[in-house]
């Protein structure tokens, strides 16, 4: 169905957008990983060492970023986490969890049939219920840098649902 032209179009812009981006010391790291590289080369002369060292250091650099790159949105009436897309619809309550409470929920608390983007980096946390009865994962677990504003967003598209 397309909007008429007396009602606005559905806004597509996300109400939360944070991506878990790497601290810069595993960036460091990397480089480090790259020169490394390069220092295990230095035997077999200066084209090896050089090749050594962009390649490992393009490689770490690489899984960094991969690693790194994981992102969390409420857009268009979902929650887009990583390669998950859940609509707002199908969870319940969302609980902002402290660095002990998150550490909590990925330890001894945790069910191993939830959904969980966690980073180790990241100390704080968001669980949100899980409602829809065919769906088996009790909770969905998400680091995050922005808890509290992360629950705000679910908390609107909630409440613009209802209207």
């Amino acid at each position: 169905m397309q909007p008429s032209a007396s009602s606005p179009a559905p806004s597509a812009a996300p109400l939360f957008d944070e991506r878990l981006t790497a601290p810069r010391s595993w960036w460091f790291i990397a480089g480090l990983l790259g020169l490394s590289g390069g220092l295990i080369m230095v035997p077999l002369g200066t084209v090896p060492m050089l090749g050594g060292l962009i390649v490992v250091a393009v490689l770490a650099g690489a899984a960094v970023s991969s690693y790194g790159s994981a992102r969390i949105r409420v857009v268009a009436g979902s929650l887009v986490a990583g390669d998950a897309r859940i609509p707002v619809s199908a969870l319940g309550e969302a609980e902002a969890l402290d660095a002990e409470e998150a550490r909590a929920w990925r330890t001894y608390k945790a069910d191993p049939r939830a959904f969980m983007l966690m980073r180790g980096y990241v100390t704080r946390a968001v669980r949100v219920e899980v409602t829809d009865p065919s769906d088996p994962t009790p909770y969905v677990y998400l680091s995050s840098r922005e808890p509290e504003a992360l629950v705000a967003a679910l908390d609107a598209v909630r409440a613009d649902a209802q209207d």
